[in-house]
């Protein structure tokens, strides 16, 4: 079995973004070993930059990391089709090592060499404004727009690469259904080449994984009711659609010669049938058998919006300064009016691709109302013409929605206060298994103490899971006279009445 030569390698740039995926030709790993041999082999040809970027120093953050891999597992579960044998990826720190090593190189192609054949490899790169690493894993994924699944009727005898963009084999990576392991680095590399034009500060993402993807003439991964086609070594674990074992896949686990991803001819096609459900493993926790006390929140502060969607039409609630915006606003961008501050008349995602705050793939954004304005200023800005208005109105601003992660027992009190006039907090992102985190406390049901901790909160809250973290966002709101306890989700938390200071806030989930 070959790997795919590379399938027009082609970058995609949106503004200053590129994305660069692996694909060579290679033969597959009689087991998995080989790939051990070579890793030591490239720990050893470089031995002393190990030491002198000690663990410690990694060159990516433990928050990065989670960010990078949850969101991995989130897009591998939601594959359409669905996929029978899609595998729980996990962190590998030897692909961590060898993905800061070319990270440390600056150099925008896929290296080292001598590893491309036992590795798959994704990069992105950016200069500019930030972006968290996701951006770049998102995009990658994003090329499904490309991609059409093969039919089983069409692998006679193999399935056939169907891309109808430039590329799709970033996307392919990123759903392999046995790369089950990734490492990755992130670095900034000043005065770095990419293709001719040299970038003063570039942020550099490599992200290596094992066993690699993109083999030819085989589908990412098999059609059918999720984990319903898992290897054997999960023993029938399923979490969130993904083949599953509970304390994590062994880190090297034993080659299964017969795992592929061939999708076997059949006489009629695949999607005619209806795949059955499969009962999945349960994941308990010592307050499972208590349903009253299971709650779960789909409550979103961020509200979805239309190309054209004028501020002045969208609700005028405390919820509404976070937008989502689609991709393709650039041709129906709607009526902007002003520059830097905006007319409520003004399509809310005209006027954040006017001021930069997001480009034509779409994106978050906060909204601030600014009260009246005695006039609005006409400008082309990232080719979008705004209109001028030389009446007062009423105005607002738009700014781009950070990224940041927090700690179990981070407090909303000492990292995102309620002042006035109102802030906005950035999205956050919380670890995995702060119920146990026994120094974290939480005070109120729905709304909380900001002297609680934001992720126990939010799990108390159902708006994310114990098992597996995630982003929220946080709403922080003025004082309130009481905060009434409850038991929800494994978490009891306390009641406060006629508080002295402090204030309030809600958390809110994040789809």
């Amino acid at each position: 079995m070959k790997r795919s030569p590379p399938f027009l390698d082609w970058v995609g740039a949106v503004g200053l973004i590129l994305c660069l995926t692996q694909s060579v030709l290679a033969t597959v790993l009689t087991n998995s070993s080989r790939l051990e041999s070579i890793l030591d082999k490239y720990r050893e040809k470089d031995e002393g930059g190990w030491k002198a970027r000690s663990r410690g120093r990694r060159a990516i953050s433990e928050g990065d990391k989670h960010l990078i891999l949850d969101l991995h597992n989130k897009l591998r579960g939601q594959v359409h089709p669905p996929a029978s044998n899609m595998e729980y990826m996990v962190w590998d720190y030897e692909l961590e090592r060898s993905a800061e090593h070319w990270a440390y190189s600056c150099r925008w192609e896929h290296g080292p060499s001598h590893m491309l054949t036992q590795i798959g490899q994704n990069l992105g790169t950016h200069w500019g404004r930030d972006r968290p690493p996701t951006y770049h894993v998102q995009a990658w994924y994003d090329e499904v727009r490309y991609y059409s699944y093969p039919y089983s009727q069409e692998c006679n005898p193999h399935c056939p690469f169907r891309c109808s963009g430039p590329v799709c084999t970033h996307y392919t990576q990123l759903v392999w259904a046995t790369s089950n392991r990734i490492g990755c680095a992130i670095n900034v590399c000043y005065n770095m080449n990419v293709w001719g034009m040299i970038w003063a500060k570039a942020v550099y993402l490599v992200c290596n994984y094992s066993p690699p993807g993109n083999w030819w003439g085989h589908a990412p991964y098999k059609y059918g009711a999720p984990c319903s086609a898992c290897p054997a070594s999960y023993a029938g674990g399923c979490r969130n659609n993904l083949c599953y074992k509970e304390g994590g896949v062994d880190r090297h686990p034993a080659h299964e010669i017969e795992e592929t991803n061939y999708i076997e001819p059949e006489p009629e096609p695949v999607r005619d049938r209806e795949p059955e459900p499969r009962a999945q493993t349960p994941n308990p926790s010592p307050n499972d058998n208590i349903e009253r006390n299971q709650v779960v929140s789909t409550e979103q502060m961020s509200q979805q919006v239309e190309c054209e969607t004028k501020l002045r039409d969208q609700c005028k609630g405390t919820t509404c300064n976070r937008y989502e915006c689609p991709p393709g606003c650039l041709e129906r961008s709607g009526k902007v009016v002003g520059t830097e501050y905006y007319d409520m008349q003004s399509s809310v995602c005209g006027a954040a691709l006017h001021s930069g705050v997001i480009d034509n793939d779409g994106g978050w954004l906060d909204v601030t109302r600014l009260g009246r304005k005695q006039y609005f200023t006409k400008s082309y800005k990232n080719s979008i013409q705004s209109i001028g208005k030389n009446r007062s109105a009423n105005s607002f601003k738009v700014d781009s929605v950070p990224v940041k992660a927090v700690r179990c027992d981070t407090t909303v009190a000492l990292f995102c206060p309620f002042k006035k006039p109102v802030r906005h907090c950035p999205r956050l992102y919380c670890p995995r298994n702060c119920l146990n985190d026994n120094q974290a406390r939480v005070f109120g049901t729905k709304y909380y103490s900001d002297k609680s901790s934001i992720c126990k909160a939010a799990i108390h809250a159902g708006v994310i899971q114990n098992e597996s973290g995630g982003y929220l966002d946080v709403m922080p709101m003025d004082k309130r006279r009481q905060y009434s306890g409850s038991y929800q989700n494994g978490i009891s938390s306390e009641s406060v009445s006629n508080p002295t200071g402090g204030k309030a806030f809600r958390v809110f989930t994040v789809i």
